[in-house]
C-alpha cells in the first residue's frame, strides 16, 4: 500500500448531510488530506442546530436553544478544530426557579467531584431534607449499577424500585432528564439516565458546566464553520438535494442529485441523514444490504421553542431552569442581536418533549408559556408582547426508549464504501450535539481504517475523579 498521503490524495469522499455529524466527518477527512465534498440540501449548514429568518422582526432566530456541557469532550474538540470556541460563554452558575417561584443560584463549591454541587443542591428550598436524602440514595444506587444491567430497563420502573417518590421524580430526575433527552421518565432507558447524571454531575468537576452560544446557531455552525473548513480544502455544496445513492449489494457507484444530470462519483460515501430518510435515499439494491426497517423503528421526540419579544425587561437573568413548569428553560437573548440597544427585549422558552402541544394552536402555546412567566416575574404582567413566534422541531431527537441500542447501527456498513453518521448511530451517547459529533468522528475513523490509516479521532471522556471512582466503585466508566 502506498503511504498515507498518497492514499488520501487519491481518494475522493462525498459526505451527504450538513448537520453536525456530517460537518464533523467531512472536516476530519479533509484535514487528513482526502478530497472531500460536503453536500447539504438546505441553504445553510447545521441541520437541527440551525436558525431561521423571522420575517416580522427581521432577526435570525434559532429553531431551539442548544447548549453544551463540559462533559461534551468531542463537541469541544470539534469547536477547537474549527475555531468556534469564541462563540460560547461558559456558565458556572444556574438559577433554578422553584414551584413557588423561589430562585436558587446553583454553582460548584470547592469540594471535589462528586460533592462539588452538593452545597447548592442542599439549598434547594422546594425539596425537604427527607427528599434530599432520598435523591442522594437514588443517585448513589444508580451510579453503582453496571450499565449493562440498566440497558433496556424503564427508568421510571427503576426509580420506583429504588424508593424514589413522585415529588423527587418530578422535581429532580425529570427536570434534568427532560431537558437532556426530551423524553418523559416513563420512556427513558435507564442506561441513558445514568449517562446523563454520572457524566454530567458526578464524574468530574467540569462535567456540569454549561456552554451557551453567544451567536445564532447559523452564524456558528454554518457561516463561521464553513469559512474555517475552507482552510482544510473542504468543498461545500449547499442547496444540493440527494435523490438517490445508486449502486449494488457491494458498492455505491454514485450519487444522483436533484437538478444535476450527471451521476456524482466518489470512492467513498458518508450518509449523514436522519434514520427515517435512509431508505428513501438509496436504491433498492443498496437498501437490501441495510436494516432499513430497523432504522424506521427509531422513534423521535419533539422540542418546541417559544420566542418572545417584550416591550420591556421581564428579568435580567441570562437564563434560568424552570421547575414544575411546562417550559424547562428561559433564555435571555438580548446578547444575540445587533439590535440589543433598542427598546425590545428578547426571550426564548424551551419546551422539551412537547407532545402535549401537538393539538394546540400557536396562540394557545404562547398564552400558556407567557402565563407561567407572569407567575414567576411580576414585570411580565405589565409587559406588552411586541411579537411572538413558535417553532417546533417535530423530530428534534431520537427517543432514548428502553432497548434503543438494539436499533442503532455502527458507522460502517456491509457495503464497502458506505458509512453512516448521525447521533442515532452507535455512539454510546443519547441524542445530543456531542453524540452527533462523535458519530461523525467515528465514521471518519472507520473510513480511515479502511485504508490502513489508524487515527484516533474520538476524544476520551473527562476522567473520573479519584473520589468518585472510590465511592462508586463499579462506575459507569470504570475502565476510563
Amino acid at each position: 500500500m502506498s503511504d498515507s498521503g498518497s492514499v488520501a490524495k487519491n481518494t475522493k469522499v462525498a459526505v451527504i448531510g450538513g448537520g453536525l455529524a456530517g460537518i464533523a466527518a467531512a472536516a476530519i477527512l479533509a484535514r487528513e488530506g482526502f478530497p472531500t465534498t460536503l453536500y447539504e440540501s438546505r441553504k445553510s449548514l447545521g441541520g437541527r442546530a440551525g436558525s431561521y429568518l423571522d420575517r416580522q422582526s427581521g432577526e435570525e432566530i434559532d429553531n431551539c436553544q442548544h447548549v453544551s456541557m463540559g462533559c461534551c469532550t468531542n463537541l469541544q474538540a470539534f469547536c477547537e478544530m474549527l475555531g468556534l470556541e469564541e462563540f460560547f460563554s461558559e456558565e458556572r452558575e444556574l438559577v433554578f426557579v422553584g414551584p413557588e417561584n423561589s430562585q436558587t443560584t446553583f454553582g460548584e463549591s470547592f469540594l471535589p467531584a462528586p460533592f462539588h454541587l452538593t452545597p447548592s443542591f442542599m439549598k434547594l428550598p422546594y425539596l425537604s431534607w427527607a427528599e434530599k436524602r432520598e435523591f442522594a440514595s437514588g443517585i448513589r444506587a444508580l451510579s453503582k449499577t453496571d450499565p449493562a444491567q440498566l440497558s433496556g430497563v424503564s427508568f421510571e420502573a427503576w426509580l420506583k424500585q429504588n424508593g424514589q417518590s413522585e415529588s423527587v421524580i418530578q422535581r429532580v430526575w425529570h427536570v434534568v432528564l427532560v431537558s437532556a433527552l426530551s423524553e418523559s421518565i416513563a420512556r427513558i432507558d435507564a442506561k441513558y439516565a445514568q449517562k446523563v447524571f454520572f457524566d454530567g454531575f458526578l464524574a468530574n468537576r467540569q462535567g456540569w458546566r454549561v456552554l451557551v452560544p453567544n451567536r445564532s446557531l447559523a452564524e456558528i455552525y454554518s457561516s463561521a464553520a464553513r469559512e474555517r473548513m475552507h482552510g482544510f480544502g473542504l468543498n461545500v455544496e449547499l442547496n444540493t438535494r440527494l435523490e438517490e445513492l445508486q449502486g449494488n449489494q457491494e458498492r455505491i457507484c454514485g450519487a444522483r442529485f436533484r437538478n444535476c444530470e450527471q451521476l456524482v462519483e466518489a470512492d467513498d460515501f458518508v450518509l449523514a441523514v436522519p434514520p427515517h430518510q435512509v431508505g428513501k435515499l438509496v436504491s433498492s439494491e443498496v437498501a437490501s444490504q441495510l436494516p432499513i426497517e430497523q432504522f424506521e423503528q427509531i422513534q423521535t421526540a419533539p422540542i418546541t421553542s417559544v420566542h418572545l419579544w417584550f416591550d420591556r425587561e421581564i428579568t435580567p437573568l441570562r437564563h434560568s431552569v424552570l421547575v414544575d413548569r411546562v417550559g424547562q428553560w428561559l433564555f435571555n437573548r438580548q446578547d444575540l442581536t445587533e439590535l440589543a440597544g433598542d427598546d425590545v427585549h428578547r426571550y426564548q422558552v424551551v419546551v422539551s418533549d412537547s407532545r402535549n402541544f401537538e393539538s394546540k394552536t400557536n396562540e394557545e402555546v404562547i398564552n400558556t408559556v407567557v402565563d407561567e412567566l407572569k407567575e414567576i416575574w411580576p414585570a411580565a404582567e405589565s409587559a406588552t408582547i411586541v411579537h411572538a413566534r413558535v417553532i417546533t422541531e417535530r423530530r428534534a431527537v431520537f427517543s432514548a426508549v428502553p432497548g434503543i441500542d438494539s436499533l442503532r447501527p455502527k458507522q460502517s456498513t456491509t457495503i464497502d464504501n458506505l458509512f453512516l453518521a448521525g447521533d442515532w448511530t452507535q455512539t454510546g451517547w443519547p441524542a445530543t450535539m456531542e453524540g452527533a459529533v462523535r458519530s461523525g468522528f467515528l465514521a471518519a475513523e472507520s473510513l480511515l481504517r479502511k485504508y490502513g490509516l489508524d487515527r484516533k479521532v474520538v476524544v476520551d471522556d473527562l476522567p473520573v475523579s479519584r473520589l468518585s471512582r472510590w465511592i462508586f466503585g463499579n462506575s459507569p466508566r470504570k475502565s476510563s
